[in-house]
């Protein structure tokens, strides 16, 4: 018996279902109830609450999602090996938990979600988490169809979306992320909270979407972030001249110098660049 409900430990769960973890699906499986707990609270309130889960594995986190209120969890997983524990904690909690067989790269929940905003908390597997997250971020229109997200990541991915300027870790995903969404790293998990333990320390990341990010076309901040990190020892002057435009005029309508190097700029001066481009090319 768990710390949270009266389910069967996930150790007897993945045994009784021969669901060891995949390598190739980017699995390490989280056991240790309190902590998928500790996940599910930093999600906020649940009792109201759609939570959209990406692959939930055995259902640790799910069970916690769900125990502690969600009034809904549509959990999606691609591994058939896992519909078996999924489908057991959805007898024991009848009606909340909808899961769907799908690979969450391609799948989109909206359809399922009736218009209200959803949660989305996962444990990501490492090999999809950063595409997952950019193409949340990306979402139109803004806001998005979520009103926080609650995420793990390998420590280092979570530190390159919560950094700001001037931090070794600054870079295309941190404007993006913090142009959209207030972010915040919460807390960090060992490797050996796993099965198997990852190499890495992982850390739980909360996202909560800007209602009014400042304005600026989004195509056009994630050229401008292209270029200036692509290049990102060289100063905006010569990074920034792929774009076809003076790289002074942009750095000018930033309020910077074009001496100045990427991670040195703040998000409100890629922002400005990207008006300026936008103007340049009169694509307002």
């Amino acid at each position: 018996m768990s710390t949270i409900d009266d389910l069967p430990p996930l150790r007897e769960v993945i045994q009784r279902h021969d669901l060891a973890a995949k390598k190739s699906l980017g699995q390490n499986f989280l056991l240790d109830l309190n902590l998928t707990a500790r996940i599910a609270r930093a999600a906020g309130p649940l009792e109201d609450a759609t939570v959209v889960e990406i692959g939930p594995g055995p259902g640790g986190l799910t069970r916690a999602l769900l125990a502690l209120g969600a009034r809904r969890v549509i959990a999606i997983e691609r591994d058939q090996r896992a519909l078996g524990p999924l489908a057991e904690i959805a007898e024991r909690y009848p009606g909340r938990l909808e899961v769907i067989c799908a690979d969450a790269m391609t799948y989109d929940p909206r359809p399922l979600l009736g218009g209200a905003p959803a949660k989305i908390v996962a444990n990501l597997p490492y090999n999809v988490a950063t595409p997952l997250l950019v193409g949340w971020l990306e979402s139109e229109p803004w806001p998005p169809w979520y009103d926080c997200m609650v995420l793990m990541f390998q420590r280092e991915v979570a530190q390159r979306i919560v950094a700001t300027e001037d931090d070794d870790a600054y870079g295309r995903l941190a404007v993006l992320a913090n142009w959209r969404a207030q972010t915040k790293l919460l807390f960090d998990i060992a490797p050996s909270a796993f099965v198997p333990p990852p190499k890495v320390t992982s850390s739980v990341v909360r996202l909560i979407p800007r209602a009014e990010p400042e304005p600026c076309d989004l195509k056009l901040l994630e050229q401008v972030t292209a270029a200036a990190f692509g290049q990102r020892r060289k100063m905006l002057r010569q990074s920034l001249k792929s774009l076809g435009v003076d790289p002074a005029q942009l750095a000018a309508a930033a309020g910077i110098e074009p001496t100045r190097r990427a991670e040195t700029v703040p998000i409100s001066g890629f922002v400005a660049m990207a008006r300026e481009l936008a103007n340049s090319r009169g694509t307002k």
